[in-house]
């Protein structure tokens, strides 16, 4: 095809020289033939260009085409490591020895991290699994001090894998964490969207303080054996503590509550709630009135 269109303007920019040359001769015979000729030339050198400018064009599209191509097919294998790095490290979680598994969690972080719109939601889902596995702290038990170890690396990877809340238009993460076991887990001045911490047990200090919760905070039917700090931090939507039992102190102070909130049957140890605002009328319990 394109020996054909080569020929084709071969003969077209002849013709454009005979009929352009042709025709001043005609029209003014004593005009100087050379200025015929020259025009004439002028004439199929246009036809050339032309035909030169639609190649160059040609061969820009085909090059753009082959690098398109060639970016999803870099894609495609960058994805397809990717999603086998993650297999791999998701298998490597029930791991027997306690340096694989963190190690494997790790990898998951990695990964959330360099492809965040692809893996950083499901690697917060599977961290969160984690730490909802049964546990119990037994004190100067070594294998249970080695599996406490792993689950605060769960809980450190959790912490920073979340945007911090003066990050302006964050994405928002949610994190369940139903049924867990947590022990010193900090995500103060971290910004989600729901947190699920039903029937959670608490060990020790948990901070929860100056954090912007977008959406809504269940603690229903958890028990906290320690310091529970949620001070100076803002929950837009549900706040329901119902059956919640606190047996070290709680800390409240300037929280700010923006949607209904509940503490139906909660048992408070020691409460410090002062400056805190309600957008709905909570029932308080007995221990936030004193």
């Amino acid at each position: 095809m394109r020996k054909s269109l080569l020929l084709s303007t071969i003969l077209a920019s002849l013709a454009a020289f005979l009929l352009v040359g042709g025709t001043l001769l005609i029209i003014d015979p004593g005009a100087p033939k050379h200025e015929a000729i020259k025009t004439g030339g002028l004439a199929g050198g246009a036809i050339v260009a032309l035909y030169a400018l639609w190649l160059n064009d040609r061969r820009r599209k085909v090059e753009e085409a082959r690098q398109e191509l060639e970016s999803q097919r870099i894609d495609h294998d960058r994805s397809r490591v990717a999603d086998e790095r993650f297999a791999r490290a998701v298998e490597l979680l029930g791991h027997d020895a306690a340096q694989v598994r963190v190690g494997a969690m790790h990898a998951l972080a990695g990964l959330a991290k360099s492809r965040p719109e692809d893996y950083k939601q499901t690697v917060l889902d599977i961290l969160c699994a984690y730490l909802r596995r049964p546990f119990r702290h037994e004190k100067d038990d070594e294998p249970t001090e080695i599996e406490l170890e792993v689950r605060l690396t769960s809980q450190r990877l959790i912490e920073d894998l979340l945007p911090r809340r003066d990050q302006e238009n964050a994405p928002r993460y949610d994190l369940n964490l139903t049924k867990a076991h947590l022990e010193f887990m900090d995500l103060s001045y971290r910004q989600v969207g729901d947190l699920y911490l039903r029937v959670a047990h608490f060990e020790e200090s948990n901070s929860f303080h100056h954090m912007l919760i977008h959406g809504h905070f269940y603690v229903t039917e958890a028990t906290a054996n320690g310091r529970f700090q949620v001070q100076h931090t803002e929950i837009r939507g549900k706040a329901w503590f119902s059956r919640f039992k606190s047996t070290g102190t709680a800390l409240f102070t300037d929280t700010k509550f923006g949607g209904e909130t509940k503490f139906a049957g909660s048992e408070w140890a020691d409460v410090k709630a002062d400056g805190c605002t309600f957008a709905v009328d909570p029932e308080l319990p007995e221990a936030w009135r004193n």
